[in-house]
């Protein structure tokens, strides 16, 4: 130390080097004073997102770090580190006097620093001062190549022998320096050159590495592969002549290849296999007050703080929504157009998949996006879509949960004037504006719950939201979760049914989730733990659920629904278990939905135009070489829905729904259809008679049509046919005779 102070004392003839009026003995309490400002930091480290079965999804990070204790690292690695660096390292105290003096009286005899001499603790100190450095100045000034910095480290290296012992030092040591190529510590470095941990690393791999560390671009391997080679056998030669290793053994390693299995780190969301669901979690970490009080401390906790999130994801149910996303919208279709769909577990709100058609990445580039469809602004950048009449079930809902029976009849008129509605401020909302049905043929007649939510009449959804109240039905969605995807409340006109109100699938889905939950809403949630690098768990998101409807009244709701896809809009749409849904089509075409759930699982599905609906409507879509006419809820996105949940669901058991109270069958079935008989042969005076008597709607035909069966002037013929099951008050055409043989190849009217 005497030694030490007195090269110490010397160093004020450099102005830079120390305070003025220090002497030998004022040197030596100097150095022995522990420094105040000496208060290691936590090193930067990755942070990992996992997905519900422990894979990684991602890892974020300011410096690709992974910190491990010295004993995960091999022990031809530390000899490595220290015979190219440090071999007296457990021999000296605080400095190796033989080097660190000669360099210091050589660096003060020239005026500034020409020698190195530092060992491993004041190479720690070094680094360590770097990582302290809170501005580009202080920055500087760990790296500047003076006196002044010497000196400083030579303080800091007492100060922390002292302090810490060896193996600590070596541990924070190898921990800490930079190995090139992005690499920070020897675990990243070993991952990233070899891809192995550093526990395992070989002779010739850890020399490789340990020549690394004074000039990591100069011997990067990866970069300039002779020099690096050239630099490990200097390490192998260095650990020969010590007497570390055998000479034979350094020989065969230099005769070895470098042998790299470069492994890249991804950092962020771009690379990830579920990139959307990773900006989602991404965006949940950087925008939750849980994990800081600002957006600094926020992004600093997620690239620094080695933490571990565990989140929602289903690998079986991903894969299935982003292929079937794929092949009905592949990312760069011919038309432009996208697709995303979100699944989630009912009764728990946790998200299993959320996928888009495109990669993320930018919007410039065909086939990628930055605007997660799927989600709301808050995670994902998107102002949300219109619902369409996917949002008739709120009403439904609503209907049920006041007891309203399956049989309950309303006329659904072809026109409809949405007068006499109060938003839930008590305030009359209406429009003169007439609306009408979405098809020719609907309406002009009375439909019940079931066949009007079945056929999803928009005069039939008008006329019951009228009745229910526009703010209960309000209400009701707002309790399921629903809020627009900007964070504004819904909107409240008469059209709310139709679902004019832009929202996300991640909430659409939740929605139905509830259904399926027996009335049980949780709020969507893809984090479900979080913990540091030293296993202490970190507050997250808590899941939020609440009983929004009866149980009863959900049950009802998924009674009606699973007529949607055997009798209704969505037929033919099955999944081979019990399941249940709504089609939405948006108006004009400009975009399509479909929601769907069995007990276990719900999902929504959109599919439009991201550079606008109505300006690009899908009223003649072909895409790719398909061709589709209109598109309807049933046409692409209830083919992605059951392409989804039949691989998502594949080999999990299934799951029954409950059946509904039994006063809810007080006016019937609701699928109360009758026959048409038979009035071939007929006057049509008299069958248009018999028909209106069991309850139809009659319209003749223009004109007779060849008949050689049937005399002319007698009825031929019916539409629907004779023996079929339709609702009262069906329109029923009649054909008549004229009693001639039909020699067309034209096929001849419903018999």
């Amino acid at each position: 130390m005497g030694a030490i102070a007195g090269v110490l004392a010397a160093l004020t003839a450099l102005p830079v080097a120390c305070t003025a009026g220090v002497g030998a003995r004022d040197a030596a309490d100097w150095l022995r004073t522990m420094p105040r400002d000496l208060r290691p930091p936590t090193l930067p480290q990755q942070s990992r997102i996992l997905a519900a079965d422990g894979s990684t999804l991602a890892t974020f990070f300011l410096e690709n770090r992974v910190e491990i204790p010295l004993a995960q690292v091999a022990p031809i690695a530390r000899k490595s580190v220290l015979a190219v660096e440090d071999s007296r390292f457990y021999q000296h105290g605080a400095l190796d006097s033989h080097g660190t003096v000669r360099a210091l009286l050589q660096n003060v005899q020239a005026g500034k620093v020409t020698q190195g001499g530092s060992g491993i603790t004041q190479q720690y100190v070094k680094n360590l001062l770097f990582e302290m450095a809170t501005t580009d100045e202080e920055r500087r000034a760990a790296l500047d190549v003076t006196p002044a910095r010497k000196v400083r480290e030579l303080r800091y290296a007492v100060a922390l022998e002292r302090r810490m012992p060896k193996d600590e030092i070596l541990q924070n040591y190898l921990n800490i320096a930079y190995f090139g190529d992005g690499a920070y510590g020897i675990e990243a470095a070993a991952r990233h050159y070899y891809g192995k941990p550093a526990a395992n690393l070989r002779l010739a791999e850890a020399a490789t590495l340990a020549g690394l560390v004074r000039y990591p671009h100069a011997y990067n391997p990866n970069l300039h592969p002779e020099a690096a080679r050239a630099r490990r056998d200097v390490v192998l030669g260095r650990l020969s002549s010590l007497g570390w290793i055998p000479r034979d053994e350094a020989a065969a390693a230099a005769r070895e290849p470098l042998g790299l299995r470069i492994r890249h780190t991804p950092n962020g969301c771009m690379t990830s296999r579920a990139s959307f669901f990773c900006d989602y979690v991404q965006r949940e970490l950087l925008a939750n007050p849980v994990f800081g009080s600002t957006l600094e401390e926020r992004r600093r906790l997620l690239e620094r703080g080695g933490l571990t999130i565990r989140t929602t994801l289903d690998w079986q149910v991903q894969r299935a929504a982003q292929r079937a996303l794929d092949r009905q919208v592949p990312p760069k279709n011919s038309a432009r157009k996208a697709a995303a769909e979100a699944l989630i577990e009912p009764g728990t709100g946790e998200i299993r998949g959320l996928a888009v058609d495109r990669s993320l990445g930018p919007d410039k580039e065909r086939g990628k996006t930055w605007i997660n469809f799927a989600a709301d602004a808050s995670h994902g950048s998107s102002i949300g879509m219109q619902a369409g009449s996917t949002f008739k079930v709120f009403t439904l809902a609503t209907a049920l949960e006041e007891g309203m029976p399956f049989g309950q009849r309303l006329m659904a008129p072809r026109r409809f004037q949405p007068m006499g509605y109060r938003n839930c401020r008590g305030q009359r909302v209406g429009d003169t504006t007439l609306l009408r049905n979405s098809a020719d043929g609907e309406g002009g007649r009375s439909f019940t719950l079931l066949t009007g939510t079945h056929h999803s009449v928009n005069t039939f959804f008008l006329s019951l939201e009228r009745k229910v109240g526009l703010c209960d039905t309000a209400t009701m969605a707002e309790k399921l979760g629903l809020r627009q995807a900007s964070g504004a409340p819904l909107a409240q006109y008469p059209s709310f049914t139709l679902g004019f109100n832009t929202v996300s699938p991640v909430r659409m889905a939740a929605a139905y989730a509830a259904f399926a939950a027996r009335g049980r809403y949780c709020e969507p949630i893809a984090i479900k733990e979080i913990t540091d690098t030293t296993g202490r768990h970190l507050r997250a998101p808590e899941p939020q659920c609440r009983q929004a409807m009866r149980a009863g009244a959900a049950d009802a709701v998924n009674h009606v629904l699973r007529g949607v896809l055997t009798e209704g809009t969505a037929r033919g749409r099955g999944i081979g278990r019990p399941a249940a849904g709504k089609t939405g089509t948006v108006d004009n075409f400009s975009a399509a939905w479909f929601a769907g759930y069995t007990p276990d699982l719900a999902a929504a599905v959109w599919v439009g135009d991201p550079r606008g609906g109505y300006a690009h409507p899908m009223n003649s879509l072909c895409m790719d070489g398909r061709c589709y006419g209109p598109v309807f809820g049933a046409t692409i996105p209830a083919p992605i829905w059951q392409d989804t949940m039949i691989h998502a669901l594949g080999g999990k058991p299934v799951q029954r729904f409950h059946r509904p109270p039994a006063h809810y069958f007080s006016k019937g079935s609701g699928a109360d259809a009758i026959r048409v008989p038979d009035v071939r042969g007929l006057k049509p005076a008299e069958a248009i008679g018999r028909l209106r008597a069991s309850g139809f709607t009659v319209r003749m035909a223009p004109k007779p049509i060849p008949s050689k069966k049937y005399k002319a002037g007698t009825v031929t013929g019916a539409s629907p046919g004779p023996g079929a099951a339709v609702e009262p008050g069906t329109v029923v055409t009649l054909y008549v005779s004229d009693g001639k043989p039909d020699h067309s190849a034209s096929p001849t009217p419903s018999p």
